[in-house]
């Protein structure tokens, strides 16, 4: 496998999003190096004052988000009528196109609440597309295994392995 240099570490601003959720922000800290790449939180907390209050509605319009959670449950719901709970291991993958108002709502009262959402920027020619809304089951993911790393496939291919996710960013 080929090996990249890393250039540069960029350690994450902790801020809130959404009606106060708290998290930490890496990507989008600092000038955008990191084209397509917009945007990368990792939100977590056993605390639920830190994550109860969610991610009311709200728009995006051009971008690509993908919500991937690690731990605790969120419920997602949007203006072209989608809807779906993540849990454990699931990913949310929406297309936001031309435009699309959503909210991301804690599913849970109490305990932890883990996971990271990346912000894509699409192609200008995807940009005017309809939104779209893809949950990802964590079953439906394959996971390449070498020596002893293990990787969870949601997009592309990577070794064997063969990620659900399909699409202009892939």
């Amino acid at each position: 496998m080929k090996q990249i240099e890393v250039k540069k570490i960029i350690d994450p601003i902790l801020t809130s999003d959404g009606a106060g959720v708290k998290l930490k922000r890496s990507i989008g800290v600092e000038p955008n190096y990191f084209d397509p790449f917009l945007m990368l939180d990792e939100f977590g907390s056993e605390n639920k004052d830190d994550y109860i209050a969610g991610f009311p509605p709200h728009p995006h319009r051009g971008i690509e988000t993908v919500t991937y959670m690690l731990e605790g449950e969120f419920e997602h719901e949007d203006s072209t009528g989608a809807k779906g709970k993540m849990s454990s291991g699931d990913v949310q993958w929406m297309k936001t196109g031309g435009g699309i108002i959503h909210s991301e709502m804690p599913a849970m009262t109490e305990g932890k609440l883990h996971g990271f959402q990346l912000w894509v920027n699409m192609p200008a020619k995807y940009k005017m597309n309809k939104p779209e809304y893809i949950y990802i089951d964590a079953k439906e993911m394959q996971i390449h295994k070498d020596d002893d790393k293990k990787v969870k496939v949601i997009a592309g291919k990577f070794g064997e392995a063969e990620g659900p996710v399909k699409g202009h960013n892939v």
